[in-house]
């Protein structure tokens, strides 16, 4: 069974058509830049540009990097403010000429996908997904079931945002190595979130996860076992399309 998915990044808004049998995309992704600024009108215009894509005709989930209740966007932390207060699935339902659309949490979406068919499969302790891209996206589990817009990334690490100092942006922004980031950033934050959660389990998402080998083996001194996300950059379009799936 195919469900069209989206994923709506700082940087760039990508999807395709999900084969939930198998749990990986049906076609190769299309990816577009997210407008500067990311204002709900330019967002949702490359959203049916990439839904349209394909000739997509069907259900559409949809990832946003910010809290979602419902469909309606509650913080927009790495887009313009103009979205708090968006019925986001309503707006785009509209904008694709009323095919039925779901909206949740990136992060949430990339952990539903990677507990299902990816490095989650079988965990039923607690494990907590981090998506490192722009920001820092999170997506908490306990016995199977998410606990959604958890939001970790915003936590406070050297009177910062964590995603401030951690993320993959924060690297490149910095000119920073893979060991100083490493060390010095990623393994402070993780240990800040063992303190408070106690996982079994960190997988680490978003497009960093590709270069997993780069720097997941110099993380030291935490208990949790760490591993990189098994459908990488692709988690968040196969997550937001099974949240679509009752729709179909």
């Amino acid at each position: 069974m195919n469900v069209f998915g989206v994923d709506i990044g700082g940087s760039g808004i990508k999807g395709a058509p999900v084969d939930l049998d198998r749990g990986d995309l049906a076609e190769p992704r299309h990816k577009v830049l997210t407008p500067q600024p990311a204002t709900p009108d330019g967002v949702v215009g490359r959203v049916v540009e990439v839904v349209r894509n394909f000739g997509w005709s069907g259900p559409v989930g949809v990832t946003f990097p910010g809290v979602v209740t419902g469909s309606t966007i509650r913080t927009a932390a790495n887009v313009d403010k103009g979205w708090i207060g968006v019925d986001a699935g309503r707006l785009i339902s509209e904008r694709l000429g009323g095919l039925p659309v779901t909206v949740l949490n990136d992060a949430d979406a990339a952990g539903l996908a990677e507990m299902s068919f990816g490095a989650g499969r079988g965990r039923t302790g607690t494990v907590i997904v981090l998506t490192l891209g722009t920001g820092i996206g999170s997506a908490v589990f306990t016995g199977g079931r998410l606990l959604p817009n958890t939001e970790l990334g915003h936590l406070e690490l050297k009177g910062h945002d964590a995603e401030k100092r951690a993320s993959a942006k924060a690297r490149e922004d910095e000119d920073l190595t893979w060991e100083h980031w490493a060390t010095r950033r990623l393994r402070k934050y993780l240990a800040h979130v063992e303190m408070l959660f106690s996982p079994e389990l960190f997988i680490i998402g978003g497009g960093v996860s590709r270069k997993a080998d780069r720097f997941l083996p110099l993380i030291e001194g935490i208990e949790a076992e760490i591993v990189p996300a098994e459908l990488q950059n692709n988690a968040g379009i196969v997550g937001a399309a099974m949240a679509a799936r009752p729709a179909a």
